[in-house]
């Protein structure tokens, strides 16, 4: 160590100055002007500082504000302002003309998919917030980026409101909220369970069932990820009956060996046998996994079967009778693995061995790393947050008892819906609804779905067309799926649906006689529609009767 006068140190030296050196150092007979300093691995090293005030390198507060001030702060700011602060309708007019339309759509129109909903408004603030700046890749405790703790307490917090809304012990299930939809989730399922190529079996897509859970056009063509990663082979309902044939599932089953069994589907009316799915499942040594995207509210609500007493794995959307954002959520058991005696209510179903009323045994679920490692990184980047903080404040109103008076309403005006129709001589598959949701079969009429959600469309009513079981329903399916979440969410009761069914009928009227002056060709059905004088008296009335429903979210 060598000893030596220098100039006072600059302030990197004085940065770089190793904790506790300074009483190592011998002391010196120096002038308090000439500070001394050592010289450590190339550093200079200070141990007193000079006192006079042009050669410190620490200025008072007020002359290092004068020396910090920037003459054009103010300047910097307001062009970030001019950029970051402008409303939608300053920014881009063009798009807020085109959302002003859509809004005005929706307040005008009635609104029948059975996969929407309305949201309230602090969803629609949550969605429109600050959260969407945050990049989280990861779980609650376990980042990519720093900076994260308030999106950790937002998303365990969603996390337990989901549990509570379900009902749902903790300590037995554990949910990701961070899939983008539910397509997305199941796949997740797939990915952190099966090896490519592993067997699915779901329910046929013409039969109700979802193309995520693997499905092939007539022709062989595969639809979705599901076929082209997985070997799927789909279930299908009577079609007699429109109900599925849980005998001829247990067929298949057993034959086909899925490592996966999924329930759940987007066009079936009515209860699923969860209990005579958990017999299938554990005969043919499958997991039983329950995609409840269209029922989710329900269960929630207690207002059907739940599929969480027997299945294994429940997948859900989050926007549909849950009335939260667009996403997705997969629930999954975790702790030790328990089997419990499993009850079909399916009459006829065949009696086999009774097993213990409740067995525990000794293997522990190890789905909760898999699927959440499916989730991110194998599937996903980072979540949403605003969508997580949204879902947060749903899941909040699902545990009301004014959520469960309005699933209780969604019911009752489904039952309404499907009587006035039925009244009026209408085929509806499986002759009515247990749910949210009713299968109009218009073949009887001479239609197509696809002509009449056209022709609904432009009378500002909007419904989906559907396949009907037993035909070729990939290109030109013969009905439509109706739904009542939607427009019980703006306030309607049995008898607005009652008038809804009415302007169904004259809908369904008005197609007839165009496919008798025109013919069945579609682009000629199409031609004129927006002329014809009883498509514009029917829009009239239907813009009459749903503008004077309350729209939460923007409402005045």
């Amino acid at each position: 160590m060598e000893i030596s006068r220098a100039e006072p140190e600059s302030d990197l030296s004085l940065a770089l100055r190793a904790p506790g050196t300074t009483s190592s150092v011998p002391s010196t007979s120096q002038p308090e002007s000439e500070p001394a300093t050592v010289s450590l691995l190339g550093y200079p090293l200070c141990f007193k500082r000079p006192r006079s005030s042009s050669s410190s390198s620490c200025s008072s507060p007020s002359k290092r504000r004068e020396r910090d001030f920037d003459p054009n702060m103010e300047s910097r700011r307001a062009a970030v302002r001019a950029w970051g602060n402008l409303p939608l309708s300053l920014a881009d007019p063009d798009v807020f003309e085109i959302m002003e339309k859509e809004k005005h759509r929706q307040i005008r129109g009635i609104e029948l998919v059975a996969s929407e909903n309305f949201v309230c408004r602090a969803v629609l603030d949550a969605l429109g917030s600050h959260l969407t700046n945050k990049y989280s890749e990861g779980l609650p405790g376990a980042r990519y980026y720093g900076g994260n703790h308030f999106i950790d307490q937002i998303e365990q917090l969603c996390q337990s409101r989901a549990l509570a809304a379900f009902d749902l012990d903790p300590s037995s299930w554990g949910v990701n909220v961070q899939p983008y939809s539910c397509t997305s989730a199941n796949f997740a399922v797939y990915t952190g369970l099966l090896m490519p190529k592993d067997r699915i079996m779901g329910l046929d897509s013409p039969s109700g069932g979802h193309v995520s859970h693997g499905y092939y056009t007539p022709n062989g063509k595969k639809v979705s990820g599901a076929s082209i990663f997985f070997e799927s082979l789909s279930y299908k309902v009577n079609p007699m009956t429109g109900y599925i044939d849980y005998e001829k599932l247990e067929e298949r089953a057993v034959e086909f060996h899925p490592r996966i069994l999924i329930c759940g589907g987007s066009s079936y009316p009515r209860e699923w046998d969860f209990a005579r799915l958990r017999q299938i499942a554990d005969r043919c040594g499958a997991v039983l996994m329950c995609d409840m995207a269209h029922i989710s509210g329900l269960v929630a609500a207690k207002e059907c079967r739940s599929p969480f007493e027997y299945c294994d794995i429940v997948t859900s959307t989050t926007h549909k009778s849950l009335r939260g954002p667009r996403g997705g959520i997969i629930f999954f058991r975790k702790g030790r693995i328990v089997r419990k005696q499993a009850r079909s209510s399916t009459p006829g179903t065949p009696k086999h061995r009774k097993p213990p009323a409740e067995e525990a045994l000794a293997e522990q679920y190890d789905y909760e790393d898999r699927i959440n490692f499916a989730v991110f990184p194998s599937m996903q980047g980072g979540p949403h947050n605003n969508h997580v903080a949204a879902l947060a404040i749903a899941l909040k109103q699902v545990s009301t008892p004014e959520y469960k008076a309005y699933i209780v309403q969604v019911k009752k005006n489904a039952r309404a819906l499907a009587c006035a129709l039925l009244r009026r001589k209408c085929r509806l598959v499986t002759g009515g609804t247990d749910n949210h949701l009713i299968l109009w079969d218009l073949r009887t009429f001479g239609l197509t779905g696809k002509f009449f959600e056209k022709l609904c469309e432009a009378c500002h009513i909007s419904i989906n067309k559907t396949p009907i079981y037993g035909e070729n329903g990939s290109i030109s399916p013969g009905g439509v799926r109706i739904g009542t979440p939607a427009m019980t969410t703006r306030g309607c009761v049995e008898n607005d649906f009652d008038m809804i069914a009415e302007f169904l009928i004259r809908a369904a009227n008005i197609a007839t006689n165009a496919v008798k002056e025109r013919g069945k060709l579609q682009k000629d059905l199409l031609k004129g529609l927006q002329n014809n004088s009883d498509i514009i008296e029917l829009r009239s009335q239907v813009e009459a009767f749903a503008s004077q429903f309350a729209m939460p979210g923007f409402d005045v």
